[in-house]
């Protein structure tokens, strides 16, 4: 049985052109050698297996070639080659910080810094996980580093560059490593493979590459696993149960329900999910992936950025164009909230299920049908112009039945009305109290509004007539509002131009005072129905009544309105005072801001709510700002307070002047 070298060791890198994704560096690192321009310390960083301390080798390893070849690779014949190769070189040194981190260790790294190469031009040390090191061990670093022998050259590798203290830094060439892109891992697996003679498909690969993260170790050490697993031919099915990655299948079903409202399909998928032992977690983080995904397929522009297999690109792309991009970007808010609350949750299972039923109502009802069932029938329709002609005079008699019902309007009483509201134009006035009704805004603080409100709305009394026809006499509450709705439909236009005739017939005999007279003498004459502020029955008003009407209101800005504090604390300390000549309820605030706030903004709604509680529509309210004698000076300060009871009170000054006490 021969021995099993991992692919890691087996196909790790051994010149600048077999390196994966590290193009740049590597041209650099060439181009130096090539001028003669080496430094004395360099700095490797990036995240795990990206092929740092294979770079800083292949580097070590080309400065003491003695027949470097024209691209400044290694000849790999030369002492120097070979006995870095068996792994008997005294010029290369690796040095593992992580274990040899304290200050005696480098103290003996440079003892040995001075000691001459004996094969090859320099010494070359790679200390590796230099952030290990300890601050003491750095510092007595530096001196070694910064002015070292001229045979020297250090080569730091490291994965946390944020820990190495900066006198470090500055005394190195820094190289940052990138992670391998997904193309170049899979490449370089797919020609692993054909070397290992493994048959494996494009997505299998493309779930290895996905699952290294950038890392090209990472990427080899899961395809022994794979292989070790499925033997010398590898499918989906196998990488995904082997893995224990979640099949994009999932996730495309989970939108497709999202899309069409189908919650109760996207739990129990879910529930699936979770019997084969996924991580709920790992569930929403995958989730929100492929809705990014979505999301870049939706532009040629952002297209590129998608890192996955030519079949499931397609199936991406079929994807995205059901899925609007108001529903992406709601999908994507409520995936990443539901991920950032997950930690705090008690009961993480009905959050991620929240989000599931939620991305399931981000579209509306109508849009559902028309994003996914719709496209498909239509093609298959399409070719078929012929039978459409037919239908068409399908569509000619449907405007024939529309006629059908005109002998309706015949029907309707509306058109002989009209001419008999211009004659007895006169009763128009009688009829005025009926629209009062419907106006809404109450008095401020004066009564004259109450008549102009009245012609404003004459225009509704001729519909009157109708109502007169209907026998439903004892429904009179209904009445208005259907004599209200029918005008509108034909006879607005007419009642108009009607209060101009009578305007020009009363103008040459009356005068407008005349006018008002007869107005107030009709409303007088007239029985006045009841408004929306309650029954105008003109209760007689006690001040007693006045204050129990004060309390009920300030008891309903307190239930209705809360948030008004100060207001409700103004009302409380007001005291209404009524006037029974002029039928005044009057109050006092601090100031005249007070004063204009509570006329614009609640002063109707006071009034309002005092004539309903008081059944008195004649009530006004008045608002007036008190003298300066009235404000009450409240005392904060222990002078004040001090001055107060000794003026009232003789006794306490004497007693006070006895224990010799002062108020504090």
């Amino acid at each position: 049985m021969e021995k099993f070298i991992v692919s890691a060791r087996k196909y790790r890198p051994a010149t600048f052109g077999t390196l994966i994704g590290q193009d740049s560096i590597a041209t650099t690192l060439k181009n130096s050698i090539k001028r003669g321009q080496l430094a004395h310390a360099y700095l490797f960083c990036g995240p795990r297996g990206v092929g740092k301390t294979t770079t800083a080798r292949i580097f070590a390893k080309i400065i003491n070639c003695m027949n470097p070849g024209e691209d400044m690779e290694p000849c790999g014949q030369c002492e120097s080659c070979k006995s870095f190769e068996e792994g008997r070189s005294y010029c290369i040194h690796e040095l593992d910080a992580a274990s040899n981190n304290s200050v005696d260790d480098i103290r003996a790294l440079t003892e040995k810094v001075m000691i001459p190469p004996q094969i090859g031009k320099y010494s070359v040390y790679i200390i590796d996980e230099v952030h290990m090191l300890s601050t003491s061990a750095f510092n007595a670093f530096l001196k070694t580093l910064e002015e070292p022998p001229a045979h020297a050259i250090f080569i730091l590798a490291t994965t946390e560059k944020h820990k190495i203290i900066p006198t470090i830094l500055s005394r190195c060439q820094v190289y940052d490593f990138n992670r391998i892109s997904i193309p170049d891992i899979v490449k370089n697996l797919k020609m692993i493979a054909q070397k290992e003679e493994v048959t494996i498909d494009d997505g299998s690969l493309h779930v290895i590459a996905e699952k290294a993260d950038g890392a090209m170790r990472d990427a080899l050490t899961l395809f022994d696993q794979v292989v070790a697993y499925c033997g010398s031919t590898v499918d989906y099915a196998s990488v995904i149960k082997n893995l224990n990655v979640l099949d994009y299948e999932y996730y495309f079903k989970l939108i497709d329900n999202s899309l069409e409202g189908r919650f109760a399909d996207s739990l129990v998928l879910f529930d699936e999910v979770l019997s084969k032992g996924f991580n709920a977690l790992y569930f929403v983080g995958g989730l929100g992936n492929h809705l990014r995904n979505l999301l870049i397929c939706k532009e040629t522009a952002s297209a590129k950025l998608l890192e996955v297999s030519p079949q499931l690109e397609a199936e991406y792309q079929r994807q995205s164009q059901r899925c609007p991009l108001k529903f992406l970007f709601k999908a994507l808010a409520v995936t990443e909230k539901c991920e950032s609350d997950y930690a705090r949750s008690n009961n993480q299972r009905l959050l991620v299920e929240f989000m599931l039923v939620r991305m399931s109502q981000l579209l509306e009802p109508a849009a559902r049908p028309a994003a996914a069932p719709a496209p498909a029938p239509q093609p298959e329709k399409a070719p078929e112009p012929a039978p459409a002609p037919k239908p068409e005079p399908v569509q000619a008699p449907a405007p024939e039945p529309q006629p059908a019902p005109e002998p309706v309007k015949p029907a309707e009483p509306e058109k002989p009305v009209e001419p008999e509201p211009e004659k007895p134009a006169e009763p128009v006035a009688e009829q005025k109290p009926d629209p009062e009704p419907t106006p809404e805004p109450a008095s401020l603080f004066s009564e004259p509004e109450k008549p102009a409100e009245k012609p404003a709305e004459e225009p509704v009394a001729p519909a009157e007539p109708v109502a007169e026809q209907k026998p439903a006499e004892p429904e009179k509450v209904e009445t208005p509002a259907e004599t209200a709705a029918e005008p509108t439909q034909e006879p607005v236009a007419e009642p108009k131009p009607e209060p101009e005739k009578p305007a020009p017939a009363f103008a040459p005999g009356l005068s407008i005072s005349g006018l008002m007279n007869e107005k107030k003498e009709e409303e007088v004459t007239e029985k006045k129905p009841l408004d929306f502020m309650g029954p105008s029955t003109g209760k007689p008003v006690s001040q007693e009544g006045v204050n129990a009407a004060w309390n009920r209101m300030v008891a309903m800005y307190e239930q209705k309105n809360p948030k008004l504090v100060r207001f409700i604390a103004m009302l409380k300390e007001a005291h209404p005072a009524f006037d029974q000549e002029t039928g005044t309820i009057s109050f006092c605030v601090s100031n005249s801001s007070q004063k204009t706030w509570i006329e614009q903004q609640t002063g109707n709604q006071m009034a309002a709510f005092l004539r309903k509680v008081l059944e008195n529509e004649n009530v006004k309210l008045a608002v007036k700002i008190k003298s300066r004698e009235d404000i009450v000076k409240k005392m904060y300060m222990p002078q004040d307070k001090d001055r107060y009871l000794t003026e009232t009170n003789p006794e306490f000054a004497q007693l006070k002047k006895d224990m010799g006490a002062e108020l504090k």
